[in-house]
């Protein structure tokens, strides 16, 4: 019999919008341009393809769960060039393949289920895998809907002291996926506070961390903890990796860092979980950690298409520039004859019209978000009215998709006046 938990387990987004568009048969004429799934697809640099190549003797043996040392130093030795940050790569770095697994394999780590009413915070709209750690590990998730008004940021003071009273474990991500945002250091205070007071671990997921749009670098947890005078970084574990920053995602490449308390019984996890990191990744990750060069260059290109496309969207839709990301999370016009009982209007039905009618997909809102309880105690979904975009593909293809988006919310204004 299987374990029980599976059955707690939603569908992931981009399933759910299979389902939903199984009957659209886009029109064959437009080439197919898809921003729904965020997936780098800039070039890798060469630096990490010949490194990978002149590792190809490592296959013969089989690599340590810690890594080896060097790539421990490479790692620590970017958080110190990054935010400042001194760590011992022996107790405080432990290399990943890449973030989504150590997401999900931590929280079966801090997680005691034998404790009444074990509870995992996470924001919402958010990256499925909290929701399935949470559900794996034997707690109940609960979900902090972001505050439009101040640019999607989660709104924790909405959380109850009773609720913070039984969470094990608190999943932020920062820059946020889908909004973008990025949480300033009096937000990352309120949580240390929270976190002293009831003993909670923090779990940052920072894979965005190096694409942004404004002059300084979005303010990290490690860095947060440092300003405020947390040294020990108690409680505290970063979860980046080289897929966005890089674009390596098949690299499968990433570390941990943060309170040694923490590290040192999720080593022992992995060990037992098999999850070393292949000898010629670690060697290619120690030549990504070590060049900054391919990363400016990285974040030129995405600064270039978010510069060109965002003001052309922002003409028919509400969006504007994110803090960092590579998402334009979107506030669309409800879809004519959308009703708010239909469990495929609004955002939904609007994003199927764009792939029925022009070839272009992008991923609706609500299926990145839980509904929670909004005003009068009716339930709410925050996602709902907008839509994801990737800004992955090409330039062109990126202008091409905005083009096309304009089009069609045209047609749509025409039809609802006609």
């Amino acid at each position: 019999m299987a374990n029980p938990r599976l059955a707690l387990l939603h569908p992931y987004p981009f399933e759910r919008w299979r389902e939903l568009t199984a009957d659209i048969r886009p029109p064959t004429h437009l080439s197919p341009i898809s921003l729904g799934i965020g997936e780098p697809r800039h070039q890798t640099p060469a630096l990490i393809e010949e490194a990978l190549v002149k590792a190809l003797p490592a296959l013969s043996g089989y690599p340590a769960t810690a890594g080896e040392p060097a790539l421990r130093e490479a790692m620590a030795g970017w958080v110190q060039r990054r935010y400042g940050v001194a760590l011992s790569p022996a107790t405080q770095v432990l290399p990943v393949n890449g973030s989504r697994e150590a997401l999900f394999a931590f929280a079966q780590v801090v997680v005691d289920d034998t404790r009444p009413g074990a509870t995992v915070v996470c924001p919402n709209p958010f990256y499925q895998i909290y929701e399935g750690a949470a559900l794996l590990a034997g707690a109940q998730p609960y979900y902090v809907a972001s505050d439009s008004a101040r640019n999607f940021a989660a709104d924790w003071e909405s959380v109850p002291d009773a609720v913070w009273a039984r969470t094990q474990l608190l999943y932020v991500c920062s820059p946020g996926n889908p909004t973008g945002a990025v949480m300033p250091l009096a937000e990352w205070r309120r949580l240390f506070e929270l976190s002293d007071r009831h003993g909670f671990v923090i779990a940052s997921d920072e894979c965005y961390s190096e694409i942004y749009f404004r002059s300084e670098p979005p303010l990290g947890s490690l860095e947060a903890a440092k300003a405020l005078g947390r040294d020990d970084l108690r409680n505290l574990v970063a979860f980046t990796s080289l897929s966005k920053r890089s674009n390596v995602p098949g690299l499968r490449s990433g570390f941990v860092a943060g309170d040694a308390k923490w590290i040192k019984p999720f080593l022992l996890y992995r060990t037992y979980h098999g999850s070393a990191m292949s000898g010629l990744v670690q060697r290619a990750s120690i030549a990504a950690w070590g060049d900054e060069e391919h990363v400016v260059n990285n974040r030129e290109l995405y600064r270039a298409k978010f510069a060109e496309v965002t003001p052309l969207l922002a003409e028919v839709l509400d969006v504007k520039l994110p803090d960092a990301a590579f998402y334009l999370w979107a506030g669309v016009p409800a879809a004519r004859g959308g009703d708010a009982a239909d469990p495929i209007a609004d955002e939904v039905q609007w994003a199927r019209g764009l792939l029925a009618q022009y070839n272009v997909a992008v991923l609706p809102g609500r299926l990145l978000a839980r509904e929670t309880p909004g005003p009068g105690g009716r339930a709410a979904n925050p996602g709902r009215g907008r839509v994801r975009m990737a800004l992955v593909a090409t330039p062109e293809e990126c202008r091409e998709a905005a083009r096309r988006i304009v089009a069609y919310t045209h047609d749509l204004t025409r039809q609802a006046t006609a």
